[in-house]
């Protein structure tokens, strides 16, 4: 078996970037992306052949071995095994980075409820878990800890029991050890409300038949805070399981994803990029590595 040393790792780990995405997207080349793959030995192996999708897929086969697995490899088998092999990106709609009290839920899938997920990779330390676990269940109807195997037990020591904990196996694969309680009546309508976008909020509210405030700027934020305090808390959690579902929606990301290489499916998913951008973004991975190493 291959030995990586930590700089290759750290720069197979940083080929999956939103820097690097990015780049490709709007300039149909990434010198990052040449910079990276120069500190690795990926080229060695490479055929004339190899394109840069080749290229990202070998990367992720090493890293999703256990032991490199950072939380990008998380993000991937819950987009391939739970968003794309449970739901599909027609029926339920994935959140990246959702803010949550004074936390981040890593990502949030929406479908007939909301589901948060705190991934804890290998690199990862459980020390805010409590903590992140609380402020999800403010926002969220059920909330899962997905983690390494070495991690499960801490987990299960860490959290209370209607939280899920979910174990990413060293063969890649998700197992359900505590089911999640879907609990949507426990949220806290203000927490919700601090994580919309106003737009968000506002539409909301009307569809639960409140009207929106009338009153300048500087006092919107107060007084839209004020209405949902006074909301029941199951009645808010449809709606904004509705609409965030409809503001948040992927499917039209889903031409791009079935183009684009497995590995790189999850950053089409939380990697905001022009839908004019595109074509551009599938040429560059159809490109030779060789001629990649070109790039600038």
């Amino acid at each position: 078996m291959m030995i990586y040393s930590a700089a290759q790792l750290s720069a197979l780990t940083r080929l999956f970037s939103a820097t690097v995405f990015r780049e490709m997207a709007k300039r149909g080349q990434s010198g990052l992306f040449r910079r990276l793959i120069e500190q690795t030995n990926l080229l060695e192996h490479a055929d004339p052949r190899t394109t840069v999708g080749d290229t990202f897929n070998s990367a992720f086969k090493i890293l999703k071995v256990a032991g490199h697995r950072d939380e990008y490899i998380y993000r991937a088998a819950i987009s391939h095994k739970v968003l794309m092999g449970t739901h599909s990106l027609r029926t339920a709609s994935m959140i990246n980075e959702f803010r949550a009290g004074n936390c981040k839920a890593d990502l949030v899938i929406l479908n007939g409820t909301s589901t948060a997920y705190e991934i804890k990779s290998e690199r990862d330390s459980l020390a805010r878990l409590t903590n992140q676990v609380e402020n999800y269940k403010r926002v969220f109807a059920k909330v899962n800890v997905i983690a390494s195997e070495g991690h499960i037990e801490g987990v299960l020591a860490a959290v209370p029991d209607d939280v899920g904990v979910m174990c990413l196996s060293k063969r890649y694969r998700i197992t359900t050890m505590r089911e999640a309680i879907d609990c949507p009546a426990r949220i806290c309508p203000v927490t919700v409300f601090e994580s919309l976008r106003m737009v968000e909020a506002a539409a909301i509210l009307r569809a639960m038949g409140v009207a929106v405030p009338k009153v300048p700027n500087t006092q919107r934020h107060a007084a839209m805070r004020d209405l949902f305090a006074a909301l029941d808390p199951v009645a808010v959690h449809v709606e904004m399981v509705q609409t965030l579902k409809r503001t948040r929606d992927l499917a039209p990301l889903g031409d791009l994803v079935e183009r684009l290489p497995e590995s790189l499916q999850a950053a089409a998913l939380s990697v905001s990029v022009r839908r004019a951008d595109h074509p551009r973004l599938i040429d560059a991975i159809a490109t030779s590595v060789r001629a990649a190493m070109a790039w600038s």
